[in-house]
């Protein structure tokens, strides 16, 4: 036989048994694999009783503020306060340049003369009732303009509270920017987001207290005193603001504090915390499900943790499920499993 065909051959007999081997032997590996029993511990999803108790962060701001600009253009004649002074409601604040406001006086006293004339001429039927109308109209006129530069030319707080900025000075050109900014102290607000999971249970008018780091020993009353009707898509959180009456006027806008709700006790759907696992680069939780010696993963999201448990919020799991405490984390969708002591 040539011996250039024998070596072909050869070879070619070679490649059979070799591939031949090699299936056989992942076809082994493959089988050894899907029939591996894994051992491990379970324990069963129960309902407890837990107290609902919340604890979120927010940043105080006065309940009103109020940004003195007034609606017209001029000089500022006068600030009769400065930054930190506390302020009544009423008092005055800014007095702009008055001689818009003087003119518009002047417009309305003579306006007010001939209505006053016209009137008493309509009621002896000397003027018409057109003639009476103008009057009326030029003196409904002027006197809403008087009140308008009044308001305007004479500014007054709102509401008590503290000059918190102050950007201009006496004599200097009203630009737009406000003359001052009012800040209210005595009633404070807090804006708080809740888990919308939450939501049944927070009413208005709820009872909260607020802690701050500056007064670690104390605890300030406040109340729930609006809920906002939508949840955020993003985050699954509502919001709702927190009214704080100040008494001493302790706390202060801007501060940073923390809202404790006391939500009541309720039943809550709890498994051992140990059993939750993390999906690499993301925020899902699973857990395995004991189905009949075999592991089922499932996706949960979870609650508020109480000591060694963790509160389930799935409807995929149910009181009685047979969860995976112990060995999961070499566990796959589909795994055999065995349940040890």
């Amino acid at each position: 036989m040539n011996k250039k065909v024998f070596l072909a051959i050869l070879a070619c007999s070679s490649i059979f048994v070799i591939t031949n081997c090699g299936s056989k032997n992942s076809q082994t590996d493959a089988d050894i694999n899907k029939n591996r029993i894994e051992k491990v511990k379970t324990d069963s999803v129960k309902m407890q009783t837990v107290s609902r108790k919340l604890e979120l962060s927010s940043t105080l701001e006065g309940y009103e503020t109020m940004k003195v600009s007034p609606s017209l253009t001029g000089n500022i004649e006068h600030i009769f306060v400065d930054v930190g002074d506390y302020v009544s409601a009423g008092q005055m604040l800014v007095r702009m340049d008055q001689n818009k406001y003087n003119s518009a006086k002047l417009a309305y006293t003579n306006a007010n003369i001939e209505f006053e004339r016209v009137k008493a001429l309509k009621e002896t039927n000397t003027v018409s009732q057109q003639t009476f109308d103008q009057a009326k109209l030029g003196y409904d006129q002027t006197k809403e303009n008087l009140n308008f530069l009044t308001e305007n030319t004479f500014v007054k707080a709102r509401f008590s509270g503290v000059v918190s900025a102050k950007n201009y000075i006496d004599g200097e050109l009203y630009s737009g920017m406000p003359i001052l900014v009012l800040t209210q102290i005595n009633v404070l607000k807090a804006l708080i987001s809740i888990p919308e999971n939450f939501y049944p249970l927070v009413k208005k008018g709820m009872t909260v207290k607020i802690k701050s780091d500056i007064y670690k020993n104390e605890e300030f009353s406040a109340k729930i005193e609006t809920v906002y009707p939508t949840i955020d898509p993003s985050t699954h959180t509502f919001n709702a603001k927190v009214k704080i009456i100040n008494s001493g006027n302790k706390l202060r806008p801007g501060m940073f504090v923390r809202v404790n709700l006391d939500l009541g006790e309720t039943e809550a759907k709890v498994i051992p915390y140990q059993a939750v696992l993390k999906l690499i680069g993301s925020n899902e939780r699973f857990v395995f499900i004991d189905n009949g010696g075999v592991a089922k993963r499932t996706s949960v999201k979870l609650g508020e943790r109480y000591n060694e448990n963790v509160e389930i919020l799935s409807d995929k799991i149910n009181v009685g499920d047979m969860i995976v405490v112990v060995g999961q984390a070499k566990l796959v969708d589909g795994s055999k499993i065995e349940v040890v002591k």
